[in-house]
């Protein structure tokens, strides 16, 4: 099946599939990309603080919202960034990594950096586990630098391994991210 359909037919990305058709990228993730999938948690973390921000500008906060009330534009630029051109399967990433665009394009001091992390939890079972890793890189790659302490906090990476890896669809790749990921590396307050 293609990307859209495999993503439609999973409960775990119900809301991401409301995403896709609310950013109008149907087409899109089922052309010949690789996708870097957020399940249902990531999207409801972002959706509750999305309009925790709403509710701190209206000074109310009990009012319907929901991914219908984030705009389009909004939804399709991030989304984006999630999507590269081309089948990046397992084969193709290495423990050193490669930079990448993503769909919405080169971005001023942003790439994203596609990459295995090797685990060694399992030597019990195996020698090592290598996880595929998607990082927003910000600036120049943090493993690159002499002292990653020094990197002011809003300047270092952010890094979210993926929990499956290599789902080959009619049209593409899926990967879908830890379940903890928030959609766009959003860190904005939850409101609790």
């Amino acid at each position: 099946m293609t990307t859209y359909d495999y993503l439609k037919s999973n409960r775990n990305f119900d809301s991401l599939v409301k995403v896709i058709d609310k950013a109008g990228l149907k087409d899109v993730v089922n052309g010949d990309v690789t996708l870097f999938a957020t399940t249902n948690y990531g999207i409801a973390d972002y959706v509750k603080a999305k309009k925790y921000q709403k509710s701190l500008q209206t000074g109310d906060e009990n009012f319907d919202f929901g991914i219908k009330d984030i705009p389009a534009q909004e939804l399709s630029d991030s989304l984006k960034t999630y999507l590269f051109v081309g089948k990046i399967n397992r084969d193709q990433i290495t423990l050193s990594g490669k930079l990448y665009n993503s769909l919405l394009g080169p971005i001023p001091n942003v790439q994203y950096l596609i990459k295995f992390r090797r685990s060694y939890e399992y030597t019990q079972y195996l020698n090592y586990v290598d996880y595929v890793t998607y990082t927003k890189v910000i600036g120049t790659r943090d493993d690159k630098e002499p002292d990653v302490n020094a990197i002011p906090a809003d300047q270092k990476d952010k890094a979210v391994d993926v929990q499956t890896s290599g789902i080959i669809t009619r049209t593409g790749i899926v990967h879908v991210l830890n379940g903890n990921h928030r959609l766009f590396f959003n860190g904005q307050s939850l409101g609790n």
